[in-house]
């Protein structure tokens, strides 16, 4: 098989997305041809040479990089299948896209509708599922037409902010209805880029300002007293067969985040090695370990998701109330990310998840390939 990643990406999280990579990287079976493209943070595409694939196979604590040769620049033909994408007129043979890509550009639908345009197989989300799940609004509007259980929470648009009597009131109704503290965060970014908490108004009007230069629309949530409790999860679930244990929908053992931040920060993610303790299984009963892997793939599935997610979930520390928090259709896969350890601890380990994830997204493509398009 023919694997091609593709890493690095005009998001926040260009950084982030270079360690999954290697990871990944480092975890496809070596039976397969893999190929690397790194996308530059302005954009532009490079095939990198083999050798940096022999690199980060040989060393386990190496980071992949993008050498931005000019002669090396990739161009795609849309329609052209596994020969879509080319290097100075020549394919570079695709049977399956991994993109290790996080955040915007990413997982949010517009390279989702490349791959789609090109024909070829791709890991994860499709592109509507991924546009929608980018958008945490969206998000929860699709939750809660279902009857799940989302944070309290007010969305806010930029037309919003650039109304000076307008915006007053939303935010005095806003405190009014939920009270201190706050919780402020984009819309459509990930990783906490751009999030903080609030405890008067002046920390909210500093966090509004924070997050509007992430996005044009923001979220300003109740902030809970909360647990929080991450669920893994695997499956096409608008396709899958009954009898297909490829393509089922799977949710794995949940753990818990236990930040020694103020919040489960983008520091506390990434750069800070004690920035929170992970516990999987969550320290939770058996029943309500089950009750966050239903609920997880209830909300999975009411996205029509597909490949992987990582569901995150609140847990009130006063009431014990359930809430979905967000869903993430290209979790870290970074050596300290959740996503892999919570299915590591329900039997399915790194190298085999991969492989999993590769056989989903071609079966995912042949289903789709199957459908008519003209008459």
């Amino acid at each position: 098989m023919n694997v091609l990643v593709i890493y690095g990406g005009r998001s926040g999280e260009h950084e982030i997305s270079l360690i999954s990579a290697s990871a990944i990287v480092r975890g496809i079976n070596k039976n397969h041809k893999v190929s690397l493209i790194g996308i530059t943070k302005d954009g532009k595409w490079y095939l990198q040479d083999d050798s940096e694939y022999k690199r980060i196979c040989d060393d386990k604590k190496a980071t992949l990089t993008i050498a931005t040769d000019e002669k090396n620049l990739v161009s795609i033909i849309p329609g052209a299948n596994k020969n879509a994408f080319c290097v100075n007129g020549k394919p570079i043979p695709t049977d399956v896209v991994f993109p290790a890509l996080h955040g915007t550009y990413g997982e949010d639908g517009t390279i989702q509708g490349l791959f789609d345009m090109a024909n070829i197989a791709y890991v994860g989300c499709t592109t509507t599922s991924s546009a929608i799940t980018m958008d945490k609004e969206k998000t929860k509007m699709v939750w809660q037409s279902l009857g799940l259980p989302v944070v309290p929470y007010v969305c806010m648009k930029r037309s919003t902010l650039l109304d000076s009597i307008v915006y007053d009131e939303f935010v005095k109704e806003t405190v009014k209805e939920f009270g201190f503290p706050l919780f402020v965060k984009p819309c459509s970014a990930g990783s906490s880029n751009g999030a903080a908490k609030a405890n008067n108004e002046k920390e909210l009007n500093f966090a509004i300002m924070e997050a509007f230069l992430w996005d044009d629309k923001i979220l300003i949530e109740k902030s809970i007293n909360a647990r929080e409790i991450e669920c893994s999860v695997t499956g096409n679930s608008v396709t899958f067969p009954s009898d297909s244990d490829v393509e089922q929908v799977t949710a794995y053992i949940p753990g818990e985040i236990i930040p020694t931040h103020t919040f489960y920060s983008y520091e506390a993610k990434y750069q800070d090695e004690n920035g929170a303790q992970l516990q999987i299984p969550a320290m939770l009963s058996e029943n309500d370990l089950e009750k966050i892997r239903r609920v997880a793939v209830a909300a999975y599935k009411a996205l029509d998701a597909s490949g992987l997610s990582r569901v995150d979930f609140f847990i009130d520390k006063d009431t014990n109330a359930v809430y979905l928090n967000e869903i993430n259709t290209m979790p870290g896969f970074t050596p300290i990310s959740m996503f892999p350890k919570m299915c590591d601890a329900a039997g399915l380990d790194f190298e085999n998840l991969i492989e999993l994830l590769l056989d989903q997204a071609i079966a995912l493509h042949n289903t789709k390939s199957a459908l008519s398009t003209s008459r």
